[in-house]
């Protein structure tokens, strides 16, 4: 099977034919039940299944999938569907990790009678292992404009490991942060939306794959985007120096996501 490249079909039929534990990383926003076409409600989990079957198959044992979804709101309520979808991949044999909320910083206004606007969705971690490729360093972020005056001045129990007062078990000590400029993030992500939609009514903002390249993968991975739409995943594999296969049933969103690829010029990945 070809690498770097965009492939127009059902995924669950694609996937087929790529050989077992062949993917280091498998991210992708798949139809949302009753919206883009996407499956209803009740038949989504049965939908997804025999994806859900091929993923696992052709992700590397040390691989990660990452799922963007989102609950749907049916007659008045937040519907189920992604809870009930959590199930099953767990039943499966998936180990569920991690959820990462993608905080949309310039989600779109309006007004409900019983909500507010949605501002964030779930990037959900999945693995085969408890042991898996995970490079934290290559996401850390500026320790920030506190440590100037916190670390100024140290007590003697910022010195040691002071115990939590609740009885919890953890504890912090201070002065490990002395002289760091960067740490950790932590599992929100403020992105802003994608504005140009690129064809598409949903597309990834380019910084939502990449981060996740950067944390679960490095340079010469492959990586899977099993409903590519307009090929946002794939532009951020090529950024950064990895591998890509996208897998998308539109042809209209084919053409464009290869048309993203061709005129793509290399830019650096997100830093």
């Amino acid at each position: 099977m070809r690498h770097n490249y965009i492939y127009h079909g059902d995924c669950a039929d694609v996937l087929k034919k790529f050989p077992e534990d062949h993917f280091a990383l498998a991210i992708t926003s798949p139809p949302y039940a009753n919206k883009r076409g996407g499956p209803k409600v009740n038949t989504y989990v049965d939908w997804f299944q025999p994806i859900a079957k091929e993923l696992y198959r052709v992700l590397r044992d040390d691989g990660s999938f990452v799922l963007n979804i989102k609950e749907c709101v049916v007659k008045g309520e937040r519907h189920t569907y992604v809870h009930d979808l959590i199930g099953m991949l767990r039943g499966m044999g998936w180990l569920w990790v991690e959820e990462y909320c993608w905080h949309k910083r310039n989600s779109f206004p309006g007004k409900w009678p019983n909500r507010f606007r949605d501002a964030f969705e779930r990037c959900h971690h999945f693995t085969k292992n408890k042991h898996f490729c995970m490079y934290q360093d290559e996401v850390r972020v500026p320790i920030g404009d506190w440590s100037k005056s916190r670390l100024k001045h140290l007590s003697a129990t910022d010195r040691q490991r002071d115990p939590s007062k609740v009885g919890s078990g953890f504890g912090k000590n201070v002065s490990n942060w002395v002289d760091r400029d960067t740490v950790f993030p932590t599992n929100v992500l403020h992105m802003a939306t994608e504005c140009g939609n690129k064809q598409h009514s949903s597309a990834f903002p380019l910084w939502l794959p990449e981060w996740f390249m950067r944390l679960f993968t490095k340079e010469g991975d492959t990586i899977l985007d099993p409903f590519l739409g307009s090929g946002t995943s794939a532009v951020a594999a090529k950024c950064l120096k990895r591998k890509f296969v996208g897998i998308e049933v539109n042809k209209q969103h084919v053409e464009t996501a290869r048309e993203r690829i061709r005129n793509d010029k290399g830019r650096k990945g997100a830093g």
